[in-house]
């Protein structure tokens, strides 16, 4: 039930949204992340159910923050908080995503699997002709550092995703 009811909040709350690179329904993220997270070995109800919901609270507004946290057991709650990028005015994208890397080196082994497969799946739905994905696939890279000890087989996953989309896009420049 707890997979269940993530799956219908996430989908309430990401209603109308689409993906900025192909203008599909933004809940189709959440539900391949969710997937993937559902068939990884250290997987728990808690962890696919943050999976379902970890873009709400920073794309959908705080005032889900409260639902999540009354809706969900602690654990859920705070693996989702600990994925929640938190926007500070005044910073540039680069200090930005330093901020978010230093949050998410001192996150929990959970968050950081999820937060693995949700750069994997980005930039796998990412069009390689976009000039973005050379910038999202160079904070991947950068991200990798801090994410690599909570699963092998997911960092060198998409460290050969990073490459791969690197070298296409290099390529078509």
């Amino acid at each position: 039930m707890l997979i269940i009811r993530a799956a219908q909040i996430a989908d309430n709350a990401h209603k109308g949204q689409v993906r900025k690179y192909n203008n599909r329904p933004y809940i189709t993220h959440p539900i391949r992340v969710a997937g993937r997270v559902a068939t990884h070995p250290k997987a728990t109800e808690e962890m696919v159910a943050a999976a379902f919901l970890h873009d709400v609270i920073e794309d959908c507004g705080s005032d889900w923050a409260e639902a999540i946290r009354c809706a969900f057991p602690s654990k859920t709650y705070e693996i989702v908080r600990e994925l929640t990028n938190v926007k500070t005015p005044g910073l540039n994208r680069a200090e930005q995503k330093q901020k978010d890397r230093d949050k998410l080196a001192a996150v929990s082994e959970e968050a950081k699997i999820i937060k693995l497969i949700d750069r994997i799946d980005n930039l796998l739905e990412m069009d390689v002709k976009n000039p973005f994905t050379a910038v999202y696939a160079g904070e991947s890279s950068l991200l990798l550092d801090v994410l690599k000890d909570a699963d092998a087989d997911l960092a060198a996953e998409l460290s050969d995703l990073i490459y791969i989309r690197s070298m296409i896009v290099n390529s078509s420049t």
